[in-house]
């Protein structure tokens, strides 16, 4: 389908009638040749002289060519555009942020799989996060992981399977060996400083309670509400075995989520981690933003291309044709 971006422009078609018929035309003075006995001259023969012109008489293709190439270069200007089919984009509403400890406590094996197997607690979760995060197709996800110190692992990005092969390369400690929660959340609020949507979420999970972050997870909470980022927070693990620094601090994690209007959740087993996703994703489904549009190829150089052919061909036909007639006005 062929459309007209400024179908205004054919007003324009009868402006040469318009000027030819109320602007004057164009003089010009030229020498001429003065006779000595030319009143005798017009005497002879009865005439009485008069001012006049000589006008030039147009030929019949150059009106043609004049009145085409107007046309055309009109058709130019309203610029036709060929409409393609409709095209549906869907663009990322929401960042999704995941947050998970790699402490040395994420080391123990006490979660069971289906079979009744041990598995390590990291490996655990990254089978459980690595579906979630297949899973978050038209979210922007990005991934920190933390110990002693937080890092970005992967920024915000809608390559699903970067942030997933990300995740599967991570091992316990590699982070350090504590659990800073604190310093987390905090470079997780950092992160989210030039994010352009309004639904912000982050999930963060941990083992351990917090050992000695420069900022307390609860001063990072209020700071997170402050900058529209819920938080959800997971608990793995044992609350009451081990050391203290390696107990999860449901306490806090709690209070973290309910700061910023999130939900906490406990997990000590597979299953029920898994479980804990499928709920985060009913309480906090995924906004996606389509847009619609018709892709436009501009045809406009294609008659102003014909009105110039037309042009030099007119003028080369013209130098075959005989010289043109003049007439007196």
């Amino acid at each position: 389908m062929i459309e007209l971006a400024h179908p205004w422009v054919f007003f324009l078609l009868p402006l040469p009638l318009l000027v030819w018929r109320f602007v004057a035309p164009y003089r010009q003075s030229v020498q001429a040749l003065r006779f000595p006995s030319f009143a005798r001259i017009v005497e002879a023969l009865g005439i009485t002289p008069e001012e006049g012109a000589l006008l030039v008489a147009r030929r019949r293709i150059q009106m043609i060519a004049g009145v085409l190439v107007w046309i055309l270069l009109l058709l130019a200007l309203a610029r036709p555009e060929r409409i393609g089919e409709a095209v549906e984009v869907t663009k990322a509403a929401r960042d999704l942020m995941l947050v998970v400890d790699i402490s040395e406590s994420m080391d123990e094996e006490d979660f069971v799989t289906e079979t009744g197997e041990p598995l390590q607690r990291l490996a655990a979760v990254k089978n459980v996060v690595g579906e979630f995060i297949s899973e978050r197709e038209g979210d922007r996800v990005a991934l920190i992981v933390f110990g002693a110190k937080p890092f970005v692992q992967a920024p915000f990005t809608e390559d699903l399977q970067a942030v997933r092969d990300l995740l599967t390369l991570t091992t316990v400690g590699m982070a350090g060996p504590h659990t800073n929660l604190g310093d987390a959340i905090g470079l997780g609020i950092r992160s989210f400083e030039h994010s352009q949507v309004d639904q912000r979420l982050m999930i963060l999970l941990s083992d351990g309670a917090d050992t000695g972050s420069r900022m307390s997870p609860v001063n990072a909470a209020e700071i997170a509400l402050q900058n529209g980022i819920q938080i959800y927070t997971i608990g793995v693990g044992d609350p009451d075995g081990g050391q203290a620094d390696n107990q999860v601090d449901i306490a806090a994690l709690q209070d973290i989520a309910r700061r910023t209007g999130g939900q906490f959740f406990f997990a000590d087993d597979t299953e029920g981690l898994a479980q804990i996703y499928d709920q985060i994703d009913q309480l906090a489904p995924r906004m996606v933003e389509t847009i619609s549009y018709r892709p436009r190829d501009s045809l406009a150089h294609l008659p102003a291309i014909l009105a110039v052919l037309l042009t030099l061909a007119s003028q080369f036909l013209m130098l075959f044709i005989t010289r043109p007639r003049r007439a007196h006005a």
